[in-house]
């Protein structure tokens, strides 16, 4: 078993920097959660996510069990080293190498985010709700980091001709920024929201400008992804972002720059 299905951010980080985001392939999994979920939460067998989670750990040489938050759709980032395991919370950050933030999603966008010297990471849990009330700021503001030294990547997420919206939605964004009324096109029966867009433009409302990814569509790319608006009842990827202790040399690092 290899990560070659999994996804490496294509991003301008220092070497210690790692990231990656996995897709439904690759775990133990079966029926609808089939095959890589790691999410303990969605009705999977405990002991099959479990085997995913061992699994992940392994195949990444991961320096330690990643902080699984219990995403909550609001805006509260959590420092990962000072929190207790599964804390409430959509984002999490740290400033020590070999502590291992994540995020699982299925349609909602998960962010990495770190500094340009590698010495600060977070990952973000960004669906609409999280994105509107502040998720992405929170989580660039506890970093403490200035936003010009700090790059970002947006990992799988629902693709805008994939995503009907209702007009409260368009309406919420639009109230804190009129400018986001460019990220929503009519569609049928509502409006078609651009998450990409969306976190890009609250990205750069920070002062962050260094933006990546943003490319794919969990609801067509049946294949890879788990999606909760096609499927329902489904599995969750994860987007992990870590600083390495080391500078050794693993599988992980021979797939570096692989998209």
């Amino acid at each position: 078993m290899s990560i070659e299905h999994w996804i490496v951010p294509d991003w301008p980080v220092p070497a210690h920097v790692r990231a990656l985001t996995t897709t439904r392939k690759g775990g133990v999994s079966q029926g609808p959660y089939a095959c890589m979920n790691l999410a303990d939460h969605v009705g999977d067998d405990p002991a099959a996510v479990a085997q995913n989670r061992q699994l992940l750990q392994q195949l990444l040489e991961l320096p330690g069990e990643p902080l699984w938050l219990q995403q909550v759709h609001g805006s509260t980032p959590v420092n990962a080293l000072e929190c207790g395991p599964a804390p409430a919370a959509d984002a999490s950050w740290c400033h020590q190498a070999g502590v291992v933030c994540a995020v699982l999603t299925a349609d909602c966008l998960p962010l990495l985010i770190c500094d340009r010297r590698g010495e600060s990471i977070a990952a973000v849990h960004a669906g609409w709700r999280g994105l509107e009330a502040g998720v992405i700021e929170q989580a660039v503001r506890a970093m403490q980091i200035p936003a010009e030294n700090l790059l970002a990547w947006l990992g799988p997420a629902i693709s805008q001709k994939a995503y009907l919206v209702g007009d409260e939605v368009r309406a919420a964004f639009v109230a804190h920024n009129p400018g986001a009324a460019a990220a929503f096109q009519s569609g049928p029966g509502g409006w078609q929201a651009d998450l990409y867009e969306l976190a890009r433009q609250r990205l750069a409302g920070c002062g962050v400008t260094a933006v990546y990814g943003g490319n794919r569509c969990t609801l067509s790319e049946h294949e890879d992804f788990f999606s909760f608006r096609r499927d329902g009842k489904t599995g969750r990827m994860a987007s992990l972002i870590w600083l390495e202790k080391s500078q050794g040399t693993s599988g992980y690092t021979s797939l570096r720059g692989t998209k």
